[in-house]
């Protein structure tokens, strides 16, 4: 099993790179409500097919009314009209072969229908006209002619009239009147001697109805509208509001003013947001401790650097004012000495310091145990780095595979043998036990020294950590073998613990637990 410690970007979309997330919120809500408003599209064909029935109904009436006065003598023709025009809304004309009109039922009887003066109408219904005109724009309604009256009574003020007699068919034209509503007139052939019938009717209805609907779904569009800019105001402000004290805390913890952020946790809230809150407290309390950490690990380098620069420059000083040779050598060997526990902390520093940021880039891969065991203790036992301590593998029989970087793991195990094989007493023996169980990778390096008092089992696991055998040679060991050992363990998921031999016997034990690789 492989991980990759690497971090996947958020795909970045180019609308919202400079767009609030208010703004985004109110942009999809009236996205949403401009799909509505199309519906505008559907009440102009609606209109159309309102015309167009009105259209066929003006001409099937036509055709009956011609009907009917085909077969109707002369004498009746007139009362007839009258009356199918003052019953039906209707102004009928009837015009001889040459256009002279020879009847009209308006001037038979009292007109049964009147053309509204736009002038007179109310200032609700001038502003519903002119409601009615934007829409018309806004859909791309054709442009109708205007009706006007002829002033002389003839058929020559009507085209269809003509039309119908040329072809010997219906004619229907559509008109608007003053006031905006359609008008439509029909003309059609009377009989075999030319006539024709024109009729005529102000559909003032279309007109109702169409802008009927288009004024509830003007109401129903902004009550909509209204609801969706207060629910997306209250979207945004519940989504905006903890992220901008999110962003004031974060800010405040980059520029460092106060020593202690409270970054709020949001425990009310279960959705994203307050696992973002929740995340970036974490996130910031584990940088303070990082900061701690960095802060007191400067100041133990500080400190532990300035011994042996304080023994060396007093060596050297006091070099320079001795003529014994053997007190010369003697202050030679102890800048020597110095010197050598200068590089090796300096060594062990500069390693402790990027382990962190090294194992964040690290690739692991599969690591048997028990060959990384092995081959490390034969070449300790090559360049005879256990001194005269004796070496007791306990491998087992089954591979341990763990996933991990083997050059750091062989240093965690290193850095437990050197300090096994510090505390043991001549000729000791060295025990390395492995075992596999719960899908971990147990191993166990025992010593017969002295063993680890309860209170300092932690506190060996500091950084330059003082507690050391005795007679050993001050300054040989910089402190920071077991600290590096538990951070490498640590990012392996794994851990590094101390306690006293399972056997009962005298001595310390150093465990590190480490996950089994999935099969």
């Amino acid at each position: 099993m492989d991980r990759v410690r690497t971090g996947r970007s958020p795909e970045r979309l180019f609308w919202t790179r400079r767009i609030s997330l208010t703004s985004r919120i109110l942009a999809v809500n009236i996205i949403a409500l401009a799909l509505l408003a199309g519906s505008l599209f559907y009440l102009d064909s609606y209109r159309k097919q309102l015309l167009a029935e009105r259209s066929k109904l003006a001409s099937s009436e036509a055709l009956i009314i011609a009907d009917a006065l085909a077969e109707t003598p002369r004498t009746e023709r007139a009362p007839l009209l009258a009356r199918i025009g003052s019953e039906q809304h209707l102004r009928l004309r009837l015009y001889d072969a040459r256009g002279h009109q020879l009847t009209d039922s308006f001037l038979l009887t009292d007109p049964s229908f009147q053309f509204i003066d736009p002038s007179g109408e109310s200032l609700l219904l001038r502003a519903a006209r002119m409601l009615d005109r934007s829409m018309d724009f806004l859909v791309g309604a054709p442009d109708v002619a205007s009706y006007i009256e002829a002033a002389i009574p003839t058929a020559d003020a009507w085209p269809e009239v003509s039309q119908a007699q040329k072809l010997g068919e219906v004619v229907v034209k559509e008109r608007r009147a003053p006031d905006g509503t359609p008008v439509f007139t029909a003309a059609t052939p009377v009989g075999e001697r030319g006539e024709v019938l024109l009729t005529t009717r102000n559909a003032r209805d279309i007109t109702e109805k169409v802008r009927e609907a288009r004024q509830t779904l003007a109401i129903i569009i902004g009550v909509a509208l209204l609801l969706s800019v207060l629910l997306s105001l209250f979207l945004a402000r519940t989504i905006v509001q903890p992220l901008k004290v999110l962003v004031r805390a974060a800010v405040r913890v980059r520029l460092g003013r106060d020593r202690e952020v409270v970054v709020p946790r949001l425990p009310e809230r279960g959705d994203e947001i307050g696992l973002l809150a929740r995340a970036i407290s974490d996130m910031t309390a584990a940088l303070r401790q990082r900061i701690d950490a960095v802060e007191s690990f400067a100041a133990d380098v500080a400190h532990e650097v300035k011994n042996p620069l304080a023994s060396l420059r007093s060596a050297i000083d006091t070099l320079g004012k001795v003529d014994d040779p053997a007190l010369r050598k003697q202050l030679t060997e102890i800048a020597a000495h110095d010197v050598r526990r200068i590089d090796r902390l300096v060594t062990e520093i500069a390693y402790a310091s990027r382990i962190d940021a090294e194992l964040s880039r690290t690739t692991f891969e599969a690591v048997d145990m028990g060959a990384l065991l092995r081959g490390l203790t034969g070449e300790r036992a090559e360049r005879k780095a256990d001194g005269d301590c004796k070496i007791m593998l306990k491998t087992g029989n089954r591979r341990c595979i763990v996933p991990g970087d083997a050059a750091r793991l062989e240093r965690v195990l290193s850095n437990l043998l050197d300090n096994a094989v510090s505390f043991s007493p001549p000729g000791g023996t060295i025990e390395i036990a492995m075992s596999r169980g719960d899908n971990r990778v147990r191993i166990a390096i025992s010593d017969e020294g002295p063993g680890i008092p309860l209170e300092e089992r932690e506190k060996i696991f500091e950084r330059f950590h003082s507690l050391r055998p005795d007679g050993e040679d001050f300054g040989s060991h910089s402190g920071l073998g077991l600290a590096i050992a538990r951070t490498i363990a640590l990012a392996h998921d794994g851990s590094l613990t101390a306690s006293n031999r399972a056997d009962g016997k005298a001595g310390a034990c150093l465990i590190i637990d480490l996950p089994e690789m999935a099969k």
